[in-house]
């Protein structure tokens, strides 16, 4: 499936982490037999996602063994223009050029927390790793991208269509996020660049299981319990493995979405069914 992407080469940030998001978007990409950059933090951002120390290079080598394809990891910031503009000759050195970049890299910070009490320093960086990172990394490779038809998915989210509580920073940053994609796909349409956003909804990863425990204690109740009540907001009745954004991302990247672009794609087990 996906033979054009064979050869391909594809960056994904925020892919550090096994049971993330980041990571199943670069398996199945690999599993195409695309070529694929793994990035990450150095270190896990302090009060955000959960989880293990990222281990950017380790990964990569597990995807080279397993699928066949040439990987490389790289330690980014996409807070950093100076981190994600180091990382863009090493691309260029080893690949020639990218073909799919995929914005994944995303925190929350302050959580859980009325917008009233919110602090302002966590808003910012909730801000500033969500959208402006996107922007960043964006700007700083699309010049690598250019001269072939390419593709760029950016991560947004169910909640930057609808409003959640106790997490307004990172829903305004989604919703960013979606209108940069609209913004982006009409700026580089002439180009032959394609670019969509994906709004999943809730996904079980490290990050959700955090979450999950965060608002037990805000609610007084158990992670499972939570769990068990979020899933009686989804009509497939379940929350959604990984693997299943990787492989929308994979269509996305691919030649089978050609005439696809500056869409925002729910991925909400019908959660959200409005556009």
């Amino acid at each position: 499936m996906y033979e054009d992407l064979k050869n391909k080469t594809a960056l994904v940030t925020g892919a550090g982490r096994r049971k993330g998001i980041g990571f199943a978007m670069a398996q199945a990409l690999a599993a195409t037999g695309t070529n694929v950059v793994i990035t990450d933090l150095a270190l896990p951002p302090a009060g955000g996602d959960a989880g293990p120390q990222p281990d950017v290079h380790s990964l990569a080598e597990e995807l080279a063994a397993e699928y066949g394809v040439q990987t490389l990891g790289i330690e980014m910031d996409v807070t950093d223009g100076e981190s994600i503009a180091a990382a863009v000759p090493k691309v260029k050195e080893k690949f020639g050029r990218l073909d799919v970049l995929c914005n994944n890299a995303g925190a929350a910070f302050g959580v859980p927390s009325p917008v009233q009490s919110y602090q302002e320093d966590a808003w910012m960086k909730t801000i500033d790793v969500n959208l402006h990172g996107p922007f960043r990394v964006s700007r700083a490779f699309i010049p690598i991208m250019m001269g072939a038809p390419s593709s760029i998915i950016n991560v947004a989210s169910r909640a930057g269509k609808v409003p959640p509580i106790m997490n307004g920073a990172y829903a305004v940053a989604k919703a960013g996020v979606i209108m940069l994609t609209k913004v982006m796909a009409k700026e580089m349409a002439p180009a032959g660049i394609r670019i969509n956003a994906i709004c999943p909804g809730q996904i079980m990863t490290d990050f959700q299981v955090h979450r999950f425990g965060l608002e037990a204690k805000f609610f007084n109740t158990t992670p499972e319990e939570r769990i068990k009540e979020m899933c009686k907001t989804i009509p497939l009745g379940r929350i959604a493995d990984p693997s299943e954004v990787g492989d929308l991302v994979a269509y996305l990247a691919s030649k089978q979405s050609s005439y696809i672009t500056g869409q925002a794609i729910n991925i909400t087990g019908g959660q959200l069914m409005e556009l």
